[in-house]
């Protein structure tokens, strides 16, 4: 297993490192002059020669890209004009807009994304994997077949939040509309402001984790070895909780730990619908602003947790079937 996670790491930190590149790449050496961008369309060459100064841009591309790697490992120093600000690792630059440090305001709202992924994580594995064991231990009845349809249709996330929201807030009044409240301030308040996100976001998602847990557990099911015990005369029961569930748990907890790592990158749609000031409405505001800092910042963010996520879906399915380690 050691050996494993040290290949698993070693593989991670090069598609971080390529990651980088491409996103450095991306925004700052292909859409023209950052300059002019930071400094505003009303600048005159003068004052752009002086941003450019400033951002370090008169150097070549892979320079700049040394800086770049350099401020996320040891930190560097950034001019406004009037003042040498340090930004210590993992320094991310310096927002066009505001001069804020684009660590610090990542940091400042990764809470909000957080508390969004971990309470739609608990909605889609109770759901999902709830109405996928309940639809294949009734596999051809009735019950199976509106479960399957209900999983196979699906809803988009910016329209099941848009029915919730008209549903539970407007015509049957059980809830205020949505206002984010940190968990620090209030820890009921932030509960019942985020439990609509949470349904939104984890019924979503739970129709892919309910015909994933239908596939394994009927998969399962079929094969030999049960065959046998029911033939031996073993509960139903202590086949499904002991043999299927856990056939059906690696492949659940690897998508689980993708699917947590991209939500933990921000959730777009969920996040700009219910007003929640994570991660995925900073990249929104940043590409308006066309503050480049911010949205390579939080793009290279989103690609960490994405492939850190990969790592431990890996590792998962690894520690629930051996078998992975040993290929």
């Amino acid at each position: 297993m050691t050996r494993y996670l040290l290949r698993r790491l070693a593989g991670a930190a090069l598609v971080l490192l390529a990651l980088s590149v491409l996103v450095y790449a991306l925004f700052y050496v292909l859409p023209g002059d950052p300059a002019r961008l930071a400094c505003g369309e009303r600048c005159n060459p003068a004052q752009i020669a002086q941003v450019r100064a400033q951002l370090g841009l008169e150097e070549g591309a892979f320079t700049q890209y040394l800086h770049f790697l350099q401020g996320i490992v040891a930190g560097r120093s950034y001019s406004t004009g009037t003042e040498l600000v340090r930004c210590d690792a993992p320094c991310l630059g310096l927002s066009y807009q505001t001069d804020q440090q684009v660590t610090a305001l990542i940091l400042e709202r990764l809470p909000a994304t957080a508390s969004l992924a971990l309470g739609a994580l608990v909605v889609w594995l109770l759901v999902g994997v709830g109405t996928g064991l309940l639809s294949a231990l009734r596999r051809g009845g009735p019950t199976e077949r509106i479960l399957t349809a209900v999983t196979l249709a699906g809803t988009p996330v910016f329209i099941l939040g848009l029915l919730l929201l008209m549903l539970v807030c407007a015509h049957l009044q059980w809830l205020p509309f949505p206002t984010y409240v940190p968990l620090g301030e209030d820890p009921e308040q932030w509960a019942w402001n985020m439990l609509l996100p949470w349904l939104t976001l984890g019924l979503f998602e739970s129709a892919k984790y309910a015909r994933l847990t239908r596939s394994s557990v009927l998969e399962t099911l079929a094969e030999d070895h049960i065959r046998t015990f029911r033939a031996y005369g073993a509960a139903e029961r202590t086949l499904v909780t002991r043999h299927a569930l856990r056939g059906a748990v690696p492949p659940v907890l690897a998508v689980s730990a993708v699917d947590l790592g991209s939500m933990f990158g921000g959730a777009l749609l969920t996040e700009s619908l219910f007003g929640i000031p994570g991660l995925g409405r900073t990249l929104i505001e940043g590409v308006r602003r066309i503050d480049l800092p911010v949205v390579v910042g939080v793009t290279l963010v989103m690609g960490v947790f994405v492939v850190l996520a990969g790592v431990l879906a890996d590792l998962l399915h690894a520690a629930a079937d051996r078998r992975v380690v040993l290929a």
